[in-house]
């Protein structure tokens, strides 16, 4: 078992009440993993999660194996300590991510606030800003897969692909989740942005590249797809039980 290592965020106003853990979890929705591009909770990687009358927030997660990437976990922990920390309430957070190899130096990181590089001092070379982007631009052309397949199923051609709006497009909870994260990346994402962009640059795709650009966001969301149903079940071998907000596949 980690040793825990609590972490204090800033102290809830007074009279302020605290959250129910209901609340700290939907908190957590927003808590993505970054590869798979899907919340923690759904994933089932939240094992616990409570809050005290005094509003100490306590969570507990866990992950497919013993030796998931530590990059990827300081991301879910960090961004979990940030998620409940900021709803009103909290007094104090703590995340204590168990049963990783590097449990230790990344709970403390996190308590401490000290960032991946100097939580890791003399393993990592840098922040993880660039890892969370490349998954984001990753994320976007699975996305985009979603949202363009049933248009070319129903006929729309290359050409006109590269013409299309993301207005055009049908309302859709694809279409919405694509919007968001190019919206993080700072990428065109209203009405009138394109579909089809660089996930880099963020620039329109001329016809010739609509082809190209489609397989390859239709093999960047069958990878991602893929890695997520192993490591569900994975972390139903290694634990045998549901997390909280764990969605049933």
């Amino acid at each position: 078992m980690t040793n825990p290592v609590t972490a204090g965020s800033p102290s809830a106003p007074p009279g302020e009440p605290p959250p129910g853990a209901a609340r700290v979890l939907a908190a957590l929705d927003a808590v993505r993993d970054p590869e798979l591009d899907e919340p923690i909770t759904t994933l089932g990687f939240v094992s616990s999660c409570t809050v005290s009358a005094d509003g100490d927030a306590q969570i507990r997660l866990r992950l497919p194996t013993y030796f998931c990437a530590p990059n990827f976990a300081f991301l879910m922990v960090a961004d979990a300590y940030d998620a409940v920390s900021a709803l009103p309430g909290v007094r104090s957070t703590e995340v204590v991510l168990d049963d990783h190899f590097a449990s230790d130096a990344i709970n403390g990181g996190v308590a401490a606030r000290a960032g991946f590089a100097r939580s890791f001092d003399g393993e990592a070379v840098g922040e993880l800003h660039e890892l969370r982007a490349d998954f984001l631009r990753k994320a976007v052309m699975a996305g985009t897969d979603l949202v363009s397949r049933p248009l070319a199923a129903a006929g729309v051609e290359p050409p006109a692909l590269a013409a299309f709006t993301l207005g055009q497009a049908p309302p859709s909870a694809e279409l919405d989740r694509l919007r968001q994260r190019r919206a993080e990346l700072g990428l065109p994402a209203g009405d009138d942005a394109p579909l089809l962009i660089d996930p880099v640059t963020g620039t329109p795709l001329p016809a010739d590249a609509v082809p190209l650009h489609l397989r390859r966001a239709r093999t960047t969301r069958v990878n991602i797809e893929a890695n997520a149903g192993i490591c569900r079940g994975m972390l139903r071998h290694r634990y045998g039980t549901s997390g909280l907000g764990e969605e049933e596949q």
